[in-house]
């Protein structure tokens, strides 16, 4: 079972308005509830900005020219995305983030969405996350973030494996289209040897040791928001935010170095730019949670190889949620397109690597 992110007392209630926001006209269901939310604006002065990087989301920011930086969100939840995302998961990882200085303010929660605080910055590339000083920025902030306890005092359990399986069970296996039929067949294994690789490497994985914490799950480039003038950055986007292996997360986010549309993993951190970013993250970590920053050469080693362990099996829940999505005719906010071969991204982490996926998980690099 998964273990719950638990809200700690006395944390403000989140505000529930009886909206619904067509996804056609975000704008006009988005002033409904500005009305809610700044009553003293004018309705004629507010201007609105829609974002178009989400894939299952819409957004929509709104201000006024009088205060710039007060910037409402409202982010209309794609259809049927309940099947992929714990939507109260979410809420509750918003609320334990922010009131520990890592998230924005959450205004409301409307029928099909919520608001909440723009986040000032830029959005970060694939490579800006190499700038020596960024990079260290993202590893402190990732660590503040791993630093945060259960609050109900219970041990959490990763939900990494919960996750791919809910995945796997999503994948339709039969087609109205016969073509469809055949080609994945040919693309996708079975949901029985699916299974039977995740159970092999939650064998292996569970074994290295790696802690279970608070994780941001889907730390894309884009997710990352540096701001300038305070000197810091901050995670946005907690839709996958859960308890997992702390090594996961780092793994996840070195995958992303690759970029999203059109992957290229010769950019995959080398060993060199992956040591010094462990040693700020563990630096900090252990700040944090033991109040040192001594870092041994044999944990910094450690970590390491727990990490690219972590990258490959990244890549095989990216494709579990991506056929999961694909394959599943219910889940209608994704493409209907089934031109999808299946580990196409772990394959091309496997070539830089330059191993077999089995050699890598029993190697210690």
């Amino acid at each position: 079972m998964e273990t719950q992110i638990h809200v700690p007392v006395g944390s403000p209630v989140i505000r529930k308005i009886p909206v619904f926001v067509d996804e056609r006209n975000v704008t006009e269901g988005a002033m409904k509830l500005i009305k809610e939310l700044r009553p003293a604006w004018d309705s004629s002065d507010v201007k609105t900005k829609l974002f178009t990087d989400g894939t299952t989301n819409k957004l929509v920011g709104c201000y006024v020219d009088d205060s710039p930086d007060d910037v409402v969100l409202v982010r209309v939840y794609g259809n049927k995305t309940e099947l992929i995302v714990d939507r109260d998961n979410e809420l509750k990882s918003f609320q334990v983030l922010h009131a520990n200085g890592c998230a924005p303010r959450l205004y409301c929660t409307f029928l099909n969405g919520i608001c909440y605080e723009f986040m000032q910055g830029d959005a970060l590339g694939t490579q800006d996350v190499r700038d020596p000083t960024l990079l260290r920025l993202i590893a402190r902030e990732m660590a503040r973030i791993h630093a945060i306890h259960a609050h109900n005092g219970c041990i959490p359990k990763p939900n990494l494996w919960i996750k791919m399986r809910k995945y796997f069970s999503l994948v339709a296996t039969e087609f109205t289209e016969q073509a469809s039929n055949i080609r994945i067949q040919q693309e996708v294994p079975s949901k029985v040897v699916l299974e039977q690789e995740m159970v092999w490497m939650k064998e292996h994985l569970s074994t290295l040791g790696s802690p279970v914490v608070l994780c941001h799950n889907d730390l894309l480039c884009k997710n990352i928001i540096h701001n300038s003038k305070e000197g810091h950055v901050r995670f946005i986007d907690y839709e996958y935010s859960s308890y997992n292996y702390q090594a996961f997360d780092i793994g996840n986010h070195f995958n992303e170095f690759a970029g999203m549309t059109e992957p290229n993993y010769g950019l995959y951190p080398s060993r060199e730019m992956q040591m010094e970013w462990l040693k700020v993250y563990l630096q900090a970590y252990k700040l944090f949670t033991k109040n040192t920053e001594e870092v041994s050469q044999r944990e910094l080693e450690t970590l390491y190889v727990q990490v690219n362990k972590f990258a490959l099996v990244r890549q095989m829940l990216t494709d579990a949620h991506s056929i999961s999505c694909k394959l599943n005719p219910a889940v209608s906010w994704y493409t209907s397109d089934i031109s999808f071969v299946f580990s196409q991204g772990f394959s091309l982490l496997l070539g830089f690597l330059g191993s077999h996926p089995s050699q890598i998980l029993l190697h210690r690099f």
